[in-house]
């Protein structure tokens, strides 16, 4: 292939307050420069939206430096390497790493989370189920909630991208599940499709008479995802010992703490529950086990993904805000056509 001479990219255009909108972006054409020795250039096949690109964006940083004004979005992508002038890095490579929101990315291989050996299944997969999601609700799952047959195991966001994937594995473990979605629809996907024992929806009221019928020996493992009044309503139905995933924080429209709201140290005593953060990043050096592990699992059908595939780069701007109100059915992803 002759590389392209310009590259499409979509940029923060203004720092947001709160979750970003289309009109925090801007699309953009970049001239291509030639790769240097130990550089190599992806052709971007799909691009990621993660609920993580809110704290991307924000002004205060909370684990990595926020993108600058005028930067390219930050964003997880995976495609194929079309020229190279790096040693471990050869044209037709699959690869997925932080290449941005953009059509082509040169890299030195910092960049680069992993290349893609599964030929076998599809790349896009690299960035949900065999990706940081699968990888997220695998270790958060195993690593920080330990389930154990028989569990109980309740999942916030079920039919999310990790959240499918956790009560799925959960299943594989022995234990009950249960998910809490937002509407009907997504509450009968958790069950036809991911195979929770019981889905709650939380957009019709009484979440915690929900969670007493569902959970009558009370929660083993919560697998949260949200905070805010659902974790509330979980924590109030902790077992003894339970253990509490905290894995996002999607409901919280401020990086702030509120002012007044239910506190958790009384349910963690009483209950000699624990609770601790999961950031998938501490766990890269296992990433390969993991993967390894969901690949398996996909090729014999006892895991199962839904994907949200859009087309063209010009959907990025509005992508996270759509994520946030819920409109996605599976992990979303944004399909690359190149006319270049």
């Amino acid at each position: 292939m002759i590389p392209p001479r310009t590259n499409r990219q979509v940029r923060l255009k203004s720092r947001p307050n709160g979750i970003p909108q289309a009109e925090h972006f801007e699309l953009a054409a970049a001239d291509l420069p030639e790769i240097a020795d130990r550089q190599f250039l992806v052709r971007n096949e799909y691009l990621s939206v993660e609920p993580a690109m809110r704290g991307w964006v924000a002004a205060v940083a909370n684990y990595s430096k926020p993108v600058g004004i005028g930067e390219v979005m930050r964003a997880f992508a995976a495609g194929t390497v079309v020229a190279s002038r790096h040693p471990e890095y050869r044209e037709g490579d699959a690869v997925m790493g932080l290449l941005g929101w953009q059509e082509f990315a040169i890299s030195d291989g910092s960049t680069i989370t992993r290349k893609v050996y599964e030929k076998d299944l599809p790349l896009s997969l690299s960035l949900g189920v065999l990706g940081l999601n699968g990888v997220t609700a695998y270790f958060g799952l195993l690593d920080v909630g330990q389930p154990r047959p028989g569990d109980t195991v309740v999942v916030s966001t079920a039919a999310g991208a990790v959240g499918s994937a956790v009560g799925q594995i959960a299943k594989l473990m022995g234990c009950r599940t249960v998910g809490i979605a937002g509407g009907p629809v997504k509450c009968e996907l958790a069950r036809s499709a991911f195979g929770y024992d019981e889905a709650i929806d939380y957009k019709a009221g009484g979440i915690a008479e929900a969670l007493t019928r569902a959970c009558p020996n009370g929660v083993n493992v919560y697998f949260d995802n949200t905070a805010g009044a659902i974790s509330d309503a979980v924590l109030a139905q902790l077992a003894i010992g339970a253990r509490v995933v905290i894995c996002g924080t999607a409901s919280v429209a401020s990086w702030d703490p509120p002012p007044t709201g239910p506190r958790v140290e009384r349910h963690l005593l009483v209950k000699r529950a624990r609770m601790a953060g999961l950031l998938v990043f501490d766990y890269q050096h296992r990433y390969e086990e993991a993967i390894a592990r969901l690949a398996g699992w996909v090729r014999d059908g006892r895991l199962r993904y839904r994907e949200d595939i859009v087309d063209g780069i010009e959907n990025c701007p509005g992508a996270i805000a759509e994520l946030y109100r819920g409109e996605n059915l599976g992990k979303r992803l944004i399909r690359l056509s190149h006319t270049n």
